[in-house]
């Protein structure tokens, strides 16, 4: 691997990391030679997505259930016993919720709210110690947050509180970005399009489904495992040290 993107010796954590985009990220943050946490509810998820991506270099498991400020806390302090700084924070683990726009759930709604925008101000802020202890100068600290095309365009698919939630997000990472860049420490947004994952899965299975899906993205495909894993990549190695603030699409042109 080229130096430019090589993660030698910086240590990662990916919430959400033991399936789809999270997992692509994971995997990508490995092999570029970071060690990665992968944290997830499911204890079991994690410790063998850690077996499997050790395979190319080293991953754990940390089991965490974010959807309440004291399991972050629990994750930040398990996190602050074993490592003394934290490189890379990629908050992943976020969900959504369908309903026609009549009986569509306050539960619904606050259950997106809370993950996609809540707990990732709470990750932050509880590992905001180890962030710091590891940004200088030369090398910030990363936070990537990802974020949604829906979160940019008005294409809701009846998923009424996820856009916003991810447009929250992205605002939230732009405040924190201005705020946090004096201590080094870097908050960009990836905001994918149409990827494999539990949310698309019910279009994967489906090949008109799909065929329709894909009729509303410019490049006419969904986006590849490896296609994330660089950008990723790209925003926690030097390609990335002089980036703050930034959303950035990989959707296929969708947001245009």
């Amino acid at each position: 691997m080229h130096p430019y993107f090589s993660l030698d010796g910086r240590i990662a954590l990916v919430t959400g990391g033991t399936r789809g985009i999270g997992r692509m990220i994971a995997k990508g943050l490995v092999e570029a030679g970071a060690t990665v946490y992968v944290c997830a509810r499911d204890a079991t998820a994690c410790v063998e997505t850690a077996r499997e991506l050790s395979a190319f270099g080293e991953c754990r498991g940390i089991a965490a259930n974010l959807a309440s400020e004291g399991g972050v806390q629990a994750l930040a302090a398990q996190l602050a016993g074993e490592i003394g700084q934290l490189d890379i924070l990629v908050n992943n683990a976020g969900t959504t919720w369908g309903a026609p726009l009549e009986s569509y759930p306050v539960s619904g709604w606050e259950k997106c709210m809370q993950l996609n925008v809540t707990s990732v101000f709470s990750c932050i802020q509880q590992l905001l110690p180890l962030l710091r202890k590891a940004g200088s100068a030369e090398n910030p600290a990363r936070v990537i947050n990802i974020g949604s095309v829906a979160g940019i365009s008005s294409f809701g698919e009846q998923a009424y509180a996820y856009g916003p939630s991810k447009a929250a997000l992205h605002q939230l990472s732009r405040m924190l970005a201005r705020e946090l860049v004096g201590e080094h420490i870097n908050v960009n947004v990836i905001a994918p399009g149409r990827f494999p994952s539990k949310m698309t899965r019910h279009l994967a299975q489906d090949a008109d489904a799909m065929a329709q899906d894909c009729a509303h993205i410019p490049m006419r495909r969904w986006g590849r495992e490896e296609e994330m894993a660089a950008l990723a990549i790209s925003l926690a190695s030097t390609a990335g040290a002089y980036m703050t603030g930034n959303i950035i699409p990989i959707d296929g042109g969708f947001a245009l």
